[in-house]
């Protein structure tokens, strides 16, 4: 006989395949590794691993280690890139940090940023056009060479963790993900070229080409792979907790450098509440269709049409628990590529610090979700902790 009872109620969060999804934003991204240092402490081990541009080079350092090598990679990872600046502040107080942070910027944007990126020689306009060197004004060869060091891509090939990583078709605009293992069911490998290419972000570094399409930074369509995530996954139920690096939310700006970083943030914001509230629709509606055909006349619950219907229903439980860096008074538009040390040990330490925070209410994690399909937390740096039901 045909089962038609509705699906068993949704699995608690803690019981759920746990994701990490990871924004891009530069410099900023020494946070998202304090944040998944601080996860680590409450036991938070993710299966899957999702990023862009600079979180896909921070999803690759994690997918691609074992769990105990993880947090030493990533601060191997950072300590090399950020830059040591010759000198500290000299001034107290907010002008005097944010004038440090502005020459620590362009210094670094003279001379790039070890491991990283350095300036290219000769520069674009002299290279022939067409040429991937005449596009970009930096050499990303440097990062190739240390992701070949500090990920083992052979684990990421194995699927030991799923990973994937988000990049942009220079010719079709057209968004590509690098995923391990759809990858695996095509008889392709990831490298660090698909990483390279989430993160070639023009015109500062050239497009990476790969199966002879030029690809940019993920960041120009969309900074967050969450949307990817929700679509790629919808029978097991997904705990996911994504690390932003710029917020919607922000003052009104009263400078050109206020104004400058305003309008980056609202461009780099992930829009994380729009994309939930469209899933929660989706949710919402499929629960309307289970309910329906549950209320239908026997004979016709085994009408193909209704078989088709009610395989499309199937729905999964969705957490999203979303940290969001908060960017500091000092702090302007150069804040995603000052890679100085100072900044770096700055960010790593806010990360850790917003999580340890932020756990001290773990409703989140082990309770039900009291017949909701999917909801969303803001975990906020003051410790406190704030459930949406509407559209930000």
């Amino acid at each position: 006989m045909t089962d038609h009872s509705l699906p068993p109620q949704p699995s608690t969060p803690a019981e759920a395949q746990r994701v990490l999804v990871l924004q891009g934003g530069g410099a900023l991204g020494s946070y998202q590794a304090g944040a998944y240092q601080a996860l680590c402490h409450f036991h938070f081990d993710p299966e899957w691993v999702a990023g862009i541009s600079i979180g896909a080079v921070n999803a690759a350092i994690i997918a691609g280690n074992e769990p105990d090598k993880r947090v030493a990679r990533l601060k191997e990872f950072w300590e090399l890139v950020s830059a040591p600046v010759p000198w500290k502040p000299l001034l107290n107080g907010d002008h005097g940090r944010s004038a440090f942070n502005e020459a620590s910027a362009a210094l670094i944007a003279t001379f790039g940023v070890p491991g990283f990126f350095t300036p290219r020689i000769p520069p674009a306009p002299l290279w022939p056009p067409g040429s991937l060197e005449a596009q970009s004004y930096y050499d990303t060869a440097p990062l190739k060479r240390t992701l070949e060091r500090l990920v083992d891509f052979d684990r990421i090939n194995d699927l030991k963790c799923r990973l994937s990583v988000g990049a942009v078709s220079v010719t079709t605009g057209n968004f590509k993900y690098f995923d391990n293992v759809e990858f695996a069911r095509q008889g392709k490998r990831i490298g660090p070229e698909h990483i390279m290419a989430s993160g070639a972000l023009p015109p500062g570094f050239p497009p990476v080409v790969i199966d002879g399409e030029h690809y940019w930074d993920g960041g120009i369509a969309s900074n967050t792979p969450l949307d990817y995530v929700l679509d790629a996954e919808t029978s097991r139920d997904l705990l996911i907790f994504q690390v932003d690096l710029f917020s919607a939310r922000g003052l009104l700006p009263g400078t050109l450098l206020e104004a400058a970083e305003r309008e980056k943030d609202i461009r780099y914001s992930s829009r994380t509440r729009m994309n939930t509230d469209k899933n929660r629709q989706i949710h919402n509606t499929r629960r309307a269709v289970l309910d329906l055909i549950s209320k239908l006349p026997d004979h016709l619950k085994d009408d193909p049409s209704v078989k088709l219907l009610r395989e499309a229903a199937k729905e999964n439980t969705v957490t999203v628990v979303h940290l969001i860096y908060k960017s500091k008074n000092y702090e302007s538009s150069s804040k995603d590529y000052d890679f100085s040390h100072v900044a770096m040990v700055e960010h790593w330490s806010s990360g850790v610090r917003d999580v340890h925070l932020s756990m001290r209410h773990k409703d989140w994690l082990d309770r039900p979700q009291s017949g909701e399909t999917m909801v969303t937390y803001d975990l906020i740096g003051d410790g406190t902790q704030t459930l949406h039901d509407k559209q930000e």
